[in-house]
């Protein structure tokens, strides 16, 4: 885990939604086409209310820091948390501050 690239991808307050909207899917994304287990489609953030190449850009930094799992099936790409690193900041947080 690259503290450095964890604290610049939750600078930003998108960011720090994406990770809460994926805590708690079926709360924020409602009835999906997909099941849950494989992720949020990258089309089904526009709760966002951003352009598609917006949040994109937000999609790729959280993955880009292991904040988020990337999973491509056919055409599509799903999101969801990467728990493990999340937990491994918090962790490091609480040891560091």
């Amino acid at each position: 885990m690259d503290e450095m690239k964890v604290i610049k991808a939750l600078a930003h307050p998108v960011r720090r939604n994406i990770l809460r909207w994926l805590k708690e899917p079926a709360r924020y994304f409602g009835e999906l086409r997909y099941p849950l287990d494989i992720g949020v489609a990258a089309g089904d953030f526009r709760l966002a209310g951003l352009a598609q190449s917006t949040m994109s850009a937000h999609l790729v930094t959280l993955s880009g820091a292991e904040l988020i799992i990337a999973n491509k099936v056919g055409q599509w790409i799903f999101y969801r948390r990467n728990e493990l690193t999340i937990q491994l900041f918090v962790r490091q947080l609480e040891v560091d501050l």
